[in-house]
């Protein structure tokens, strides 16, 4: 009995779900302008190098947080301001990832955020954008642009919190950022990838 009790709610759930799912949207033009935070639980930070010229090697960077303005209408008036502890860094060693938070690559101590704060936004197509900006990373602040691409726009079924989706990718030189342990045998140059879901305020 509670097993069949179990399956008819999540049938239930399915169902209510699929009208919220039916207001999704892929058009960039219909998000309404305003304030947008940006969701920690559903929005990730991956860098990867290259391991030895053997192998790519990569980490992720959970737990940002920051803000969104934003007007379709007037893309270039956009503003984005993100903060990502680097405390949390995860790859698939453990010890290495002790090693990151450490004096010699992140200096968590010293330096607990990595930050992005942008200073253009440029439409590159209809769901396109290249977003210039300053990234603050282990104390030094260096420009870069990263390339972000429009995912969808709808309503959370589970929150019910109007929400917009990016996917952004960009590169950087990390011995510019003073982060420079086994370079180039561990690649200097550092691929970002970010899948990000902000919530409307």
């Amino acid at each position: 009995m509670k097993r069949i009790f179990v399956s008819t709610l999540a049938v239930v759930s399915i169902a209510s779900a699929v009208p919220l799912l039916a207001q999704s949207n892929t058009s960039p033009a219909a998000v309404p302008a305003g304030s947008y935070a940006l969701d920690p639980s559903h929005t990730l930070v991956r860098f990867t190098v290259d391991h030895f010229g053997i192998s790519e090697y990569f980490g992720t960077l959970p737990g940002a947080t920051g803000t969104l303005s934003l007007d379709p209408k007037n893309l270039a008036s956009a503003k984005l301001d993100v903060s990502v502890p680097v405390a949390t860094v995860s790859t698939t060693n453990k010890v290495l990832d002790g090693e990151l938070v450490g004096p010699e690559w992140f200096d968590a101590a010293k330096y607990p955020t990595m930050r992005f704060v942008s200073t253009k936004v440029t439409r590159t197509g209809p769901g396109t954008a290249n977003i210039a900006g300053n990234l603050t990373l282990h104390g030094v602040t260096k420009p870069v642009t990263l390339k972000a691409t429009f995912k969808a726009a709808a309503t959370n079924p589970m929150k019910k919190v109007y929400s917009i989706g990016f996917n952004a990718v960009g590169t950087i030189k990390r011995t510019e950022f003073g982060v420079s342990k086994y370079a180039p045998m561990v690649s200097d140059e550092t691929q970002i990838a970010i899948t990000a879901a902000f919530e409307k305020q």
